[in-house]
């Protein structure tokens, strides 16, 4: 049996590995990196278009990132984190724009303003503080706040059109938010690792195994299910970027930091609408505040999305109960994960959130006029005929032990690496792809230490993303000068015509 020899595996060809590859190859083009993906396209999971909301996460309008406590405080430091997280990912866009690494930017960012939307005078008094407490930080000085319906029949036409008069509104906006087509900004980043010599792409090749052998490298058996038999990968650095599919192979690989963690899979649906006259009418992100019981990921918005150059209208997500990892994986997922060292935390979760589990089921059961009936709140003259009901993309969420040794479901995202920073693996999902830099630079930090002490790797990273090494939460001017340049380069300063 042939063993292909490589410098790193980057195991799924989603927007995480992708990006992990792109970097890598910028700051030593001489590695050789093998990419492997299970299915027959790049970007065909989470990634697709389709399969996520396509919101550049910036904490504009996600209300679900300033939790209001039961005292009244709101915390806005995970928004602030957001945001600045988020910044990180336009740095680099920029700087591969600028270079060629990618097209014109409207292939895959398009300006799109981000706008909360709430009713009611206590979610009102919520949003009146949260634009306070933000706009006074220079990270979110743009944001705009009003309670006047004739503004904000300008600012989002179709939530407002015949809308009972007598019904207290407000919203906040930000002009400068973004649509992200991460399935083509994917596609465009691997189509321009291929042009150099060291990179290979394997498509439809799954992973059987992972073994770490004695000298510290692995030994990485995978299926090739276009034709039969298996290839073997000996590489020095594996990183498990397969969203859903990361928590199996990171159980596979058997290193203990990955002892405990559990998976609890969420599937999701959108209502579509690609009718001209109606998309035509609506140009922005509206963000409401989630129903009470509802995960995180369950907060509803009206969203413009630019797939592929075709703009549509999406709204939701609906929620549901799954037990797939993948939405090409299999409904035996859920159970195939559960081992000896991760059993406790997951019932203690599946105990805990019996409530969340009783949701989800609901959700799942309901019917399209159920669905229409949730996006006349956003939309007050919606029509059943004009919406069609899509798919989106399995959401795994962590299950991890606490300071107790029970067991916890986390929302955000969390990276797992091995001791000796051979093998890391990315768990959990929002805000996901659009902090995708910002986590990929976490995993060269902690598993490339020996490379990053070297001046050429950080002058590098210092070209590719200016403020690293920097605080642009804490540092104003350096925050201005970063956006500024972003703006400009991937054309979110122009206004819609």
């Amino acid at each position: 049996m042939t063993v292909k020899k490589a410098d790193v595996l980057l195991v799924g060809g989603g927007v995480m590995s992708t990006t992990l590859g792109t970097m890598l190859m910028q700051l030593d083009p001489s590695l050789n990196i093998v990419m492997v993906e299970r299915l027959d396209h790049v970007a065909h999971e989470s990634t697709y278009g389709w399969n996520n909301a396509g919101t550049g996460h910036a904490g504009y309008c996600e209300l679900n990132y300033t939790p209001e406590s039961g005292d009244g405080n709101i915390e806005i430091t995970r928004a602030l984190a957001i945001n600045a997280s988020f910044e990180v990912s336009l740095q680099f866009w920029s700087y591969l724009v600028e270079r060629g690494g990618l097209p014109s930017p409207n292939e895959f960012i398009n300006t799109c303003p981000h706008e909360s939307f709430v009713w009611g005078e206590s979610d009102i008094a919520f949003l009146r503080k949260r634009h306070q407490l933000l706009s006074a930080h220079h990270l979110f000085k743009d944001m705009e706040f009003s309670d006047d319906p004739r503004t904000l029949q300008d600012w989002m036409p179709l939530v407002m059109e015949h809308r009972d008069p007598m019904q207290k509104v407000a919203a906040t906006r930000v002009r400068y938010g973004s649509d992200v087509d991460f399935g083509s900004l994917t596609r465009n980043m691997v189509e321009h690792l291929q042009k150099n010599a060291n990179f290979e792409l394997l498509l439809s090749h799954p992973v059987k195994s992972l073994k770490q052998k004695q000298d510290g490298r692995w030994t990485v058996q995978l299926s090739d299910s276009r034709n039969g038999g298996s290839k073997t990968i000996d590489t020095g650095f594996v990183f498990l970027g397969a969203g859903g599919g990361a928590l199996p192979l990171l159980q596979k690989s058997g290193i203990p930091e990955g002892d405990g963690y559990g998976g609890f899979p969420v599937s999701g649906q959108w209502l579509v609408c690609k009718k001209p006259d109606i998309v035509k009418r609506h140009y922005a992100k509206v963000y409401g505040k989630a129903a009470i019981g509802a995960p995180p990921m369950s907060v509803p918005h009206l969203d413009t999305r630019i797939i592929n150059g075709e703009p549509a209208l999406l709204f939701g997500p609906y929620a549901g109960f799954t037990t797939k990892f993948l939405k090409t994986g299999s409904s035996f997922d859920l159970f195939g994960s559960i081992r000896a060292n991760n059993f406790g935390p997951i019932m203690s979760v599946g105990i805990n959130n019996m409530d969340l589990t009783r949701y989800l089921i609901k959700e799942a059961m309901q019917s399209h006029s159920d669905r229409v009936k949730s996006l006349l709140n956003y939309f007050p003259e919606a029509k059943e005929d004009d919406w069609t009901l899509a798919e989106a993309g399995q959401r795994v969420q962590i299950i991890k032990r606490d300071a107790q040794g029970r067991g916890k479901l986390e929302f955000g995202t969390e990276l797992v690496a091995s001791k000796d920073g051979s093998l890391a693996a990315l768990l959990g999902a929002s805000p996901g792809a659009s902090v995708a830099v910002k986590a990929m630079v976490d995993v060269i930090e902690r598993c490339f230490k020996d490379r990053l002490s070297s001046a050429d790797w950080n002058a590098k990273l210092k070209e590719m993303i200016p403020s690293y090494g920097e605080s642009l939460v804490d540092n104003a001017e350096l925050l201005h000068s970063v956006r500024a340049r972003t703006l400009s380069v991937l054309g979110l300063d122009k206004k819609r015509m």
